[in-house]
């Protein structure tokens, strides 16, 4: 039985898409340590399984401490569902901007094409 099913009618795909990020939080925080957070080491596992593709859209690389440093804004070595979002919406934002990229490339090379074709 999913948490809030009683009442609600079919989810959007906005909101499955929300519910898969919350399961896939779960997925990882659950495996040491505290239920609802993520250690260095969960963490590193979703971001290793879950973010490979869409990790190498970020403009600055940063190892997975650094990554740690930076989402652990209590600085008590574990991530919080909200710590997590933030990298999941810093991911997000730079895949969003590099399909706008790809898209941009795209349209110049065509334009280029047709160009080539008078």
């Amino acid at each position: 039985m999913s948490k809030t099913s009683q009442i609600q009618g079919p989810l959007s795909e906005l909101e499955k898409a929300m519910d898969v990020i919350i399961d896939v939080f779960h997925q990882y925080s659950r495996q040491e340590g505290d239920r609802d957070t993520l250690t260095k080491k969960e963490l590193h596992l979703l971001i290793e399984k879950q973010l490979a593709n869409y990790l190498q859209h970020v403009e600055n690389k940063a190892t997975i401490d650094e990554i740690m440093k930076d989402l652990d804004i209590n600085k008590n070595m574990q991530i919080s569902f909200s710590e997590a979002m933030l990298l999941i919406i810093r991911v997000t934002v730079a895949t969003h901007k590099h399909l706008h990229d790809v898209e941009d490339q795209q349209q110049q090379q065509q334009q280029h094409q047709h160009k080539h074709h008078h």
